[in-house]
């Protein structure tokens, strides 16, 4: 399996450290003061490999660009109610200076999803995050109904997240299978995780990571 790794929901400059050492392929930070995960302080340099991603919600284009700025993300994850047109205006203003940043689009599933919903977005972003609704944005700790993804039509690849943990991974591995037997892995691109992994809000276990990495791609 080839999935990328998403860590989201950090925030102690130790506990970054040590995942840092793992070198998973996005870091997430939450800019959302609503979330008991929210960074205020700049956190510590990381290696190139690892995208520092901002997580917003419902944001303004002034408060991304600076968040950019300062913690040299290299992808936002807009977690919100932000339309395709808030997604091309961001695109627009941050080719200007930071042409190479990602911007990943969540939607929120439980049973169902209108898929109809992403053709807008297509032209302006680089990946979905497929998240389970619920009563907060994101670290709910629950899934949602993979099946449906199993007829994704979209030519732009997605996240796979929601309550994901050790648990998973035989069911995330039947997923996968199931988009590789249709030649379209490639749109199945990565997991992100983030509540499962926790100690208390925003500090993960480290070898619970660790060892959920090497059951997963083994």
């Amino acid at each position: 399996m080839e999935l990328k790794l998403k860590v989201c929901g950090m925030k102690h400059p130790e506990n970054i450290e040590q995942l840092a050492a793992l070198h998973p392929d996005y870091l997430g930070l939450i800019f959302y003061d609503r979330s008991p995960r929210f960074v205020e302080e700049k956190i510590q340099e990381l290696n190139a490999s690892i995208k520092k991603t901002g997580v917003f919600v419902n944001a303004s284009e002034g408060f991304i660009l600076k968040k950019v700025d300062t913690f040299r993300l290299s992808a936002i994850q807009l977690h919100g109610n932000e339309t395709a047109e808030f997604c091309g205006n961001l695109k627009e203003k941050l080719s200007e200076k930071h042409a190479s940043v990602e911007i990943i689009k969540v939607f929120s599933i439980k049973e169902s999803f209108d898929f109809a919903i992403l053709e807008a977005y297509k032209k302006y972003v680089d990946f979905h995050l497929f998240d389970t609704l619920g009563k907060n944005k994101g670290g709910n700790g629950i899934t949602f109904n993979w099946k449906v993804l199993e007829n994704y039509p979209s030519p732009v690849p997605f996240f796979l997240s929601g309550g994901i943990g050790p648990e998973e991974i035989p069911a995330i591995k039947e997923l996968y299978r199931v988009f590789k037997n249709g030649n379209k892995e490639h749109l199945f691109y990565g997991l992100d995780v983030n509540s499962r992994f926790e100690t208390a809000p925003a500090l993960k276990d480290i070898e619970k990571i660790k060892l959920f990495r090497e059951s997963l791609f083994s």
